[in-house]
């Protein structure tokens, strides 16, 4: 993505689009820097792993660039954004399934030497493997809650969609948006505070020296009040 200039930061998003269409791609990066961190949340909800979420928000900004003469303006560019980066994952969710497993039998040869060891990427294998637990957690957590509450908390907290396009889109009023919302947040907390306790969840030390372990908290994301 090339440099933003501050200028083209200061623009709305109908201007950037505007824009962007004439194949700008500053203006269009101006665009993707300002909604980046809520696509990868809302990817990374879907498909459960972080670095998959980055390759599909990457894909979806691909898309979202090749096709900008279809965004009409009818609903904010975020929100048309997001729908593309849900749709990508969804795609791949299902291309998965279709997809065959591939087995290492005997009989390929290629297990005479040992078995088959695979190098970790992580200076701190340990400390990643707690991360994504507490992110397996979160995620899990706010699938099981109740789609009344859970839908206010992803329009709100991981698409980041103003509270009035909030309440537009559940079909109630601000003030009972407002209210779900804290009402959803609180839900979730409770639900994470039965795992992480009032002080968030800390590893144990590390074995690891290259990299020491460092406390993990267990929030989800900040608590606005």
């Amino acid at each position: 993505m090339p440099e933003v200039s501050e200028d083209t930061r200061a623009l709305s998003d109908s201007e950037l689009v505007d824009i962007a269409r004439r194949c700008d791609r500053d203006a269009f990066g101006a665009l993707i820097e300002r909604h980046y961190r809520k696509c990868v949340n809302l990817a990374t909800l879907i498909m459960r792993n972080r670095n998959e979420a980055q390759d599909v928000v990457q894909k979806a900004v691909s898309k979202a660039f090749a096709h900008l003469d279809q965004y009409q303006g009818a609903a904010e560019f975020s929100s048309w954004l997001l729908r593309i980066v849900e749709n990508e994952c969804l795609m791949l969710i299902r291309l998965k399934k279709r997809m065959q497993f591939l087995y290492l039998d005997a009989d390929s040869g290629i297990n005479e030497a040992g078995p088959v060891e695979l190098p970790a990427e992580a200076a701190d294998p340990e400390h990643d493997v707690i991360k994504q637990q507490l992110v397996d957690l979160i995620q899990r957590e706010v699938r099981r809650i109740p789609p009344l509450l859970r839908h206010v908390l992803l329009l709100r907290d991981i698409q980041r969609l103003h509270i009035s396009d909030v309440a537009e889109r559940l079909g109630i009023s601000v003030p009972a948006a407002k209210s779900r919302l804290v009402r959803a947040r609180n839900e979730l907390r409770g639900r994470l505070l039965r795992y992480c306790g009032p002080s968030g969840y800390r590893m144990t030390a590390s074995r690891v020296r290259t990299l020491p372990a460092r406390p993990v908290y267990c929030v989800p994301w900040q608590i606005e009040r």
